[in-house]
Order: structure tokens, then sequence, then C-alpha cells
């Protein structure tokens, strides 16, 4: 019982004498830290080689032309691409817009909200709506644009690593400021 007891009281005595006896200059915590990520600022130039449409992309981007009016926006450095989709419209707008829908709330198991925000430039024949997916789903954003008689496009964000909201958001709010950039811009041929 006693060599409890002698352990107990080094246990608390010996801490206690190393405050005592230390160096004495005053613990100071650490401040928190935060990740900054800082991107330039973009520098829009006109896309004018696909199919059906011309619109403003970040010079910064890479564009891979897949065919058929399909076309990949690469940010290599945020490890991101947004993949758009070109398709005419061949009496089937009411289809291609439940598509798009369903994609989108597809991701609604992982998403903490998505939010619509429509979309409209009547004098350019521009109609649409931008998805911001909040939460650790697949994609942060989606969008389609149609002229509501020949045209129809829709973009959808993609990272390349786990999604992680916090850690994503600077990347993903650059990137949907260059998707509502291409929205505004599209001009159809």
């Amino acid at each position: 019982m006693n060599t409890i007891k002698r352990f107990f009281a080094l246990g608390v005595l010996l801490p206690a004498m190393a405050v005592f006896t230390s160096c004495g200059e005053d613990v100071v915590p650490k401040p928190e830290a935060y990740l900054r990520l800082d991107y330039k600022e973009a520098d829009y130039m006109i896309y004018d080689k696909a199919c059906a449409l011309d619109f403003a992309v970040n010079s910064k981007a890479t564009i891979v032309d897949k065919g058929d009016c399909n076309l990949d926006i690469r940010y290599p450095d945020m490890k991101a691409t947004v993949y758009l989709t070109y398709k005419d419209i061949h009496n089937d707008l009411e289809r291609l817009l439940r598509d798009v829908q369903k994609h989108t709330y597809e991701h609604v198991i992982k998403a903490d909200g998505i939010q619509e925000q429509p979309f409209m430039i009547p004098e350019k024949k521009l109609y649409g709506m931008f998805y911001e997916v909040g939460g650790d789903a697949a994609t942060n954003a989606q969008f389609y644009v149609t002229d509501s008689v020949s045209h129809f496009i829709s973009g959808s964000l993609y990272f390349y690593v786990k999604p992680n909201y916090d850690s994503l958001m600077p990347a993903a709010n650059y990137i949907k400021n260059d998707m509502r950039t291409l929205m505004e811009s599209i001009q159809w041929k």
C-alpha cells in the first residue's frame, strides 16, 4: 500500500515540480491556422470552336474537345473539370430539362442543400438555371442554358479529390464564377 501511495505522490509531485522549475517563459498557445488559397484574377477569352455556340472561358483553363459538341474545361491546378454537354432540341426540351434536374438532385443524399438560381437574358435568348450544391456532394455546381427552341447546353463541376466542402470552397467559388461568366457570355451560332 505504501508503494502505491509513493507512486501516486510522485505522479502528482513530478509534474508540479516540472512546472515550477521550467525555464520561466510564459506558454503562449499557437493561433489557429487556416489554409489560404488565392487564385489569380480570371482573364477571359472567347472560345469559338464549339459546334453551336461561342462563350467566354478562363484563359487559365484547358479545353478538351470530346466530340459531338461536348467539352471538358479542365483546371489542373485545382484538380477540377467542368463537363459541358450540348444537345440539339428536337421537340424534347421537357425531357432534357428533366434529365438535368434528375442528375442534379441525385446528389441530394450527400448535399446539405441545393440552391436553384434562375437565369434569363431574353435579348440574347438565354434561359436556364444555376444549381449550387452545398455539402460534401460529388459536384458543387451544375447549370443548363437553352434558347428554348434549338440549343441546350448543360455543365457540371467535379473535383478529382474526395469531396470535402470546407477544403474545396475557395476553388469551387472561383470555378462557379467562371461557370456564371460562361452562361452569361453564350452566343448561339
